[in-house]
Parts: C-alpha cells; sequence; structure tokens
C-alpha cells in the first residue's frame, strides 16, 4: 500500500490541509516532519473551520495515527493547548504520536527571534516569532533540547542550566532584553514533559512497522518549496526542509519506502513575509482575492501578499520534489473575476524566460509575463462532481497549469469544505 508526500508548491497557505485531511480517509497514519507552529493548516468539516498548528490534518478521522516526527520542532505548551482544544470539540487525540527525537521550542527562542527581528528593522525576514528559527539553530549547534530529554530530570536540568546562562546573555548584553530563570522553566517543562509523556515514542520503528504490515501512510508537508531553506527565496525562508526529500529525514523514513509525492497548488499565489514575488497585485483585483479568499496568516493573522498564479515557481517545485501529480485547490476564490491570469514566463535581462533564476536578487529584478483566460461563475464551479463538468475556464485553466509544469493535475477544489473536490485521475488512496 502506498506512502505519499504531500507538499506545498508555492510559498506555503496552498491548502495542504484539505487535501490532506481528503486523502486521510484512507491512511492509517498521518505524519508531520518539519517545521513548528509557524505553520497553520486550516480544515473545515461540517461548516466548522480547525486552525491546526502543530497536529497533522488528519486528526480528524478516528482511524489515524498522527504522528510528530523528528524533523520539527515543538513548542509542548501549544501542541498541549491544541489538543485540550480538540478534545473539547468532542475529537480524540488518544492516537497521537510524538518523537522522542524532535526538538524543543523554549521561550528563549521566542525572545531572541522576537530581539534580532527588532534589531533589523526594515530588513527584518518577515518571520512569525514564534522562536522556530532559533530553536533549529540550537539543534545545528548541538544544544538543543529533545522531547525526549523532557521526561529525565536530570538531563533537563543539566541542558537547561547551561543553555539559559548562554541565552541570558545574548539577551541582556547583546539585545538589552530580560532574561530567563532555569529553574522556572526546568519546572515548567518537566511538567510538560509528564503530560506528554504516554504521546512519546521511537517514531521512526512505529513508521517502519506500519509500512512493513502494508498500512497507508501520509506525510504531511508545512510551509511550501519556496520558503524552503536552501531552494527557497533566501534568505526570505523558513529554516528546515519544506520539501519531499525533507519527508524521509524528518520522519525516520527510508526514499525507497515512498510511492508518490504530491504537490498542491492554489489557484493563485500568495506569501506572508519579505522577499521578492513576480506576479505580485498591488490592486483591486488583488485585494478581492485576499477579501474572498480570506488570506491572512493562520498563525500571525497578517494580511497575505497576493499575485497571480506563477508556473515559473511552480516547475522549480515540481523538479525538485519530483511531484507525480497535483491537487489545485482554491479555485472558487477566483470566481467572479471577469478574466483570470498565469504567469506563464518573467521579463530578466531584456528577455523572457520560463526558468527561474537561482539568485534571489535576481527574481527581484523579473518582470511577470502573463497568459490570459476567461473567469467562471462560482455557483457552476460548486456544481460540478465530475471534471467535464467543471466550468470551460476552469478546464482551459488547469490544463495550461498542466502543460506549464509538465504534471497532472488529479484533485480540484472547488471550495473550503472536505466535500468540495472534483477527482481528476488516480490519486493513490482516498478516492470515494
Amino acid at each position: 500500500m502506498p506512502a505519499l508526500v504531500i507538499i506545498g508548491a508555492q510559498w506555503g497557505d496552498e491548502g495542504k490541509g484539505k487535501v490532506t485531511d481528503f486523502l486521510s480517509r484512507e491512511a492509517d497514519f498521518v505524519v508531520r516532519f518539519q517545521g513548528g507552529d509557524n505553520a497553520g493548516h486550516t480544515v473545515v468539516t461540517g461548516g466548522v473551520e480547525y486552525k491546526l498548528f502543530l497536529l497533522p490534518s488528519g486528526i480528524f478521522w478516528p482511524n489515524v495515527t498522527c504522528v510528530l516526527g523528528n524533523g520539527m520542532v515543538i513548542d509542548p505548551a501549544v501542541l498541549l493547548d491544541e489538543m485540550d482544544r480538540l478534545r473539547a470539540g468532542g475529537h480524540s487525540t488518544d492516537r497521537v504520536r510524538v518523537s522522542h527525537a524532535a526538538h524543543v521550542v523554549l521561550p528563549y527562542h521566542r525572545a531572541i527571534e522576537e530581539a534580532e527581528e527588532d534589531r533589523l528593522g526594515e530588513g527584518k525576514i518577515g518571520t512569525t516569532r514564534r522562536g522556530i528559527g532559533p530553536a533549529y539553530l540550537d539543534k545545528y549547534a548541538r544544544i538543543g533540547i529533545r522531547i525526549g530529554d523532557l521526561l529525565d530530570s536530570g538531563v533537563l536540568s543539566e541542558k537547561l542550566k547551561a543553555n539559559v546562562a548562554y541565552k541570558n546573555m545574548l539577551l541582556e548584553r547583546v539585545y538589552d532584553r530580560e532574561g530567563f530563570s532555569a529553574g522556572q522553566l526546568i519546572d515548567e517543562y518537566l511538567g510538560y514533559g509528564e503530560r506528554l509523556r504516554p504521546y512519546v515514542t521511537d517514531t521512526s520503528l512505529l513508521l517502519d512497522g506500519a509500512l512493513r504490515d502494508g498500512k497507508n501512510v501520509l506525510f504531511e508537508g508545512a510551509q511550501g518549496t519556496m520558503l524552503e531553506i536552501d531552494y527557497g527565496t533566501y534568505p526570505y525562508v523558513t529554516s528546515s526542509y519544506t520539501t519531499a526529500g525533507g519527508a524521509c529525514a524528518g520522519s525516520g523514513v527510508g526514499p525507497t519506502r515512498i510511492d508518490a509525492v504530491i504537490g498542491v497548488i492554489k489557484a493563485f499565489t500568495s506569501r506572508v513575509g519579505n522577499g521578492p514575488f513576480p506576479s505580485e497585485l498591488h490592486d483591486e483585483t488583488g485585494q478581492y482575492i485576499r477579501r474572498k479568499g480570506k488570506e491572512y496568516g493562520t498563525r500571525t493573522g497578517r494580511p497575505r501578499r497576493m499575485g497571480w498564479l506563477d508556473t515559473v515557481a511552480l516547475k522549480t517545485a515540481a523538479r525538485i520534489n519530483g511531484f507525480n501529480w497535483v491537487a489545485i485547490t482554491k479555485l472558487d476564490t477566483l470566481a467572479g473575476l471577469p478574466s483570470v491570469k498565469i504567469c506563464t514566463g518573467y521579463r530578466f535581462s531584456g528577455r523572457v524566460t520560463t526558468v527561474a533564476p537561482a539568485s534571489t536578487a535576481d527574481l527581484a529584478r523579473c518582470e511577470a509575463v502573463y497568459e490570459e483566460f476567461k473567469g467562471w461563475n462560482e455557483a457552476e464551479l460548486k456544481r460540478a462532481r465530475a471534471y467535464a463538468e467543471l466550468p470551460a475556464g476552469v478546464r482551459a485553466y488547469v490544463e495550461a497549469v498542466e502543460e506549464a509544469i509538465g504534471v497532472e493535475a488529479r484533485l480540484i477544489g472547488t471550495g473550503q469544505d472536505r466535500t468540495e473536490v472534483v477527482i481528476k485521475g488516480d490519486i493513490g488512496f482516498g478516492q470515494a
């Protein structure tokens, strides 16, 4: 049975949560493998909207075991609060499993990130200020605290005392900020460890057993390809591997176990934070798309920067991830516009190219080149139950994307709810 990886093909906020939720009906395991609570996935079920920051989007299916992999950085307070809220809403969290090797986000990480963003001023990255970058920095500096450490008072005390001494020196002497009490943090995080103890395990071993037993496993990426630490619009990126390769490193599953990689594409483009954005809209059309699509950061609430769909960036994402097929979401957001556009190339240094420059500075100098398509009616879009029933404008739009990036679209999102989906081709599993 298949192991499928779901990856955002843009700058995040593509609708990965909905696609994961849809496919999870036939999954046994859903795995988050990178990032922290800087990412937010929204799932609408039964008319109720849920915002998830750490838990995988498969949490709403009772048959699914939800895994938080070793590649994540986890704020225990946020995770426990999220679990409490779901239980209060009638959703079980009994099948949540957390990697003992995932790293912990601590208050000093948030304080340092906030201080550094403030110091940079106009040159800031535009982070969520959730401490994600500093937590990954500690991981690679080999001074990080892992989830398993929260279960051992001796280990946690030794590590936190050393870390707090160093972080307080940085906060107080460099940033002129208040430091932290090691004793208070030790007590607080040992408490989180006791609450998390029933959920903590070697998740790599767990997933290996599941795959050997023929279970269906979904790997759910956070953020998007263009925010990837190596291949995104550096330095305006996140701190982890958001691409398909990260699914293996961040879950402890070998690459030969992966059957397919699915890219999720929003029918337009958005991003939160700073950095180049060739197809960005600064007019009323961009404001219309933002209002209609409720395009505000799930974690931050910040208004997202809006733009037309960029197939040049999508070609890069398809190449890096090796997409087997893609899902296209949020076509309903564009409904009502008389015409819509797709960026098919960049004008750069006096010529038009369909290959994105590797340099972020060069990307900032690119001007988008567009192809225009007839718009579509929302009511007609939502009535469609098969691909042939979709409005002609939608089909032309989808097929233009397929041709531009060389990958077939097999799942078409026609609305927010988990039921508002048109299937076009074999999607591996989850096909009702």
